[in-house]
């Protein structure tokens, strides 16, 4: 009994030791070494290098010279530690109400828009912290931006477009535009937004 006990405890304290501090240390350092920023939680910067958000949970801009993202049932929205959707079906007014007002407000901000407005920016996420839209969301909004902004539509269009992201590998997903990136190049290739409107690192900490 006593060499079985001593048996069972060297490989407790082996198998401790190989999985429990070995491999997560292998893991993190590699991960360190090979993919630094997203290990790191793929935080964005601004233009002073201060941390304003992460690239993978959307953030809520409000302002009218910045992209708006998708709705979010996540908390107060895009609440990180309540990270859900509304669970709300088809038939429910509650969610038919949300939308329609969504709707109005879209078209009341932005009326010089082309097109049908893009389904994504009134639907939410089942995560509800989605960061990234189609580019069709995204290009519907360019007029509204480039109204607050003062300048011409094609300087916006020029920014989403050219921080559009293909499909994973080619193959997997859709094209999308990430909403923070998007609002950072605003800033960085336009400047801040005249006006006293705010940046987009303290926009999005309304």
């Amino acid at each position: 009994m006593r060499r079985e006990f001593l048996i069972a405890l060297r490989l407790t304290i082996v198998t401790l030791i190989l999985t429990g501090l070995i491999y997560p240390l292998a893991v993190t350092g590699a991960a360190q070494a090979l993919f630094a920023q997203q290990a790191n939680g793929s935080l964005a910067h601004d233009e002073k290098g201060n941390v304003v958000g992460s690239r993978l949970i959307g953030q809520t801009f409000v302002t009218a010279a910045y992209l708006q993202g998708r709705p979010s049932a996540a908390g107060n929205g895009y609440d990180a530690t309540s990270s859900s959707g509304s669970n709300l079906g088809p038939t429910s007014r509650k969610l038919r109400d949300r939308a329609a007002a969504d709707v109005a407000r879209l078209h009341k901000e932005n009326p010089a828009a082309a097109g049908p407005l893009p389904a994504d920016l009134v639907t939410a996420s089942a995560s509800g912290l989605d960061p990234e839209l189609s580019p069709q969301a995204a290009l519907w909004q360019v007029p509204r931006i480039a109204q607050a902004r003062g300048v011409s539509p094609d300087r916006i269009r020029d920014v989403i477009e050219a921080r559009v992201l293909g499909r994973d590998l080619g193959l997997f997903g859709e094209p999308r535009v990430n909403v923070l990136a998007i609002n950072l190049a605003l800033d960085q290739k336009l400047g801040r937004p005249s006006s006293g409107a705010a940046s987009a690192a303290s926009t999005a900490a309304r």
